[in-house]
């Protein structure tokens, strides 16, 4: 059936707190669960079949430099072990091994390698809501350079140092968002893990001293130029969603099932907050029925008609998860009346 609403209007309803004609919908997947996609599918781009919703402009997480024998280099010199997980990879190494900037330089934020594909993709899929991405936006990054172990004791041991680290790096982002307003965007993406199934990795005390005053200025320059705030953090987090909102979140991701109640949540924070995800990746995809998953995304959607919802999987699915399961959520998503338009 034919829509008069283009993607970007849809989710700009949805994120406006009204009902859009339909619950719009984004799915990410691994590259192992994406092949089986491209095989059922016979195509080489998923992008042509799934019809999402965002485009994601950037390169999120840098751009990578092969070193051979399945490792990586990245934009900030990280070496990153893939011979296990293909898609990011496991931390090789660490960059910082003192409690020290000293003779270590940030890589430019204005590169073009972040921003030249930009116009190409507005071209192909300007339909689409337009999001700028920055992965390892900053927690992520700054125990991706000193070691995780590392700067957790420098939270208690060298307070000055993880704050000057946490303000470089968020100057380095200020200055990559800055030059992403240049185009036609309608919001920004950070990706920065805190929790665990239970928790904050770091504690709120933390949270609060270091991390806060860094998000607070990086989603300011979103907000004060009038694009919406996304946020990625994996886990347990739903305690700082009032102190989230109060610095600019619109909304969040990945929205886990197993570890906060979504539906709660959602009539909880309706019209203050948005949310995309909910779809659970450790239980449901993995384990259920196609039945299960056909169930779970139904109900999703239905929760998320009144707008405030992007309808996904919690997180990019793994290729643990059968084929038809993967089939099940899209279709179901792609099955809403006017939901190809």
């Amino acid at each position: 059936m034919s829509c008069s609403y283009s993607k970007r209007d849809v989710v700009r309803k949805a994120f406006s707190h009204q009902a859009p004609p339909y619950v719009p919908w984004n799915f990410g997947f691994t590259l192992e669960a994406a092949e089986k996609l491209k095989e059922y599918y016979g195509v080489d781009d998923l992008e042509s079949v799934l019809d999402n919703h965002f485009l994601f402009l950037g390169e999120s997480i840098g751009s990578f430099t092969d070193l051979g024998n399945g490792f990586v280099r990245d934009y900030f010199g990280v070496t990153w072990d893939r011979t296990k997980d293909k898609d990011i990879g496991v931390v090789h190494g660490v960059v910082l091994p003192e409690p020290s900037l000293g003779g270590y330089e940030f890589p430019d934020p204005t590169s073009t390698i972040f921003f030249d594909k930009i116009p190409e993709m507005l071209d192909r899929y300007g339909d689409r809501y337009r999001i700028f991405a920055l992965g390892f936006s900053l927690f992520e990054r700054a125990w991706t350079l000193r070691g995780m172990e590392n700067l957790m004791m420098d939270f208690l041991d060298h307070p000055d140092f993880v704050h000057e680290l946490l303000t470089r790096i968020a100057d380095y982002n200020i200055a990559h968002i800055k030059k992403a307003l240049e185009y036609d965007i309608d919001g920004v993406y950070f990706g920065d893990d805190w929790g665990q199934q239970h928790g904050l990795i770091m504690g709120p005390m933390f949270w609060r001293e270091f991390i806060y005053p860094q998000l607070k200025r990086m989603y300011g320059v979103a907000v004060e130029a009038g694009k919406t705030v996304m946020i990625h953090s994996c886990g347990d987090v739903d305690e700082l969603f009032d102190e989230l909102i109060e610095i600019g979140v619109s909304c969040f991701n990945p929205f886990q099932p197993e570890v906060m109640d979504v539906y709660k949540l959602m009539e909880q924070y309706k019209g203050r907050l948005s949310f995309y995800g909910g779809l659970s990746t450790q239980r449901t995809l993995p384990y259920g029925s196609v039945e299960d998953v056909r169930r779970e995304s139904q109900r999703l959607i239905a929760a998320g008609r009144g707008g405030g919802y992007v309808f996904a999987p919690a997180h990019a699915v793994e290729g643990d998860v059968p084929l038809e399961n993967l089939l099940a959520f899209i279709e179901t998503a792609q099955s809403q009346k006017c939901g190809r338009g």
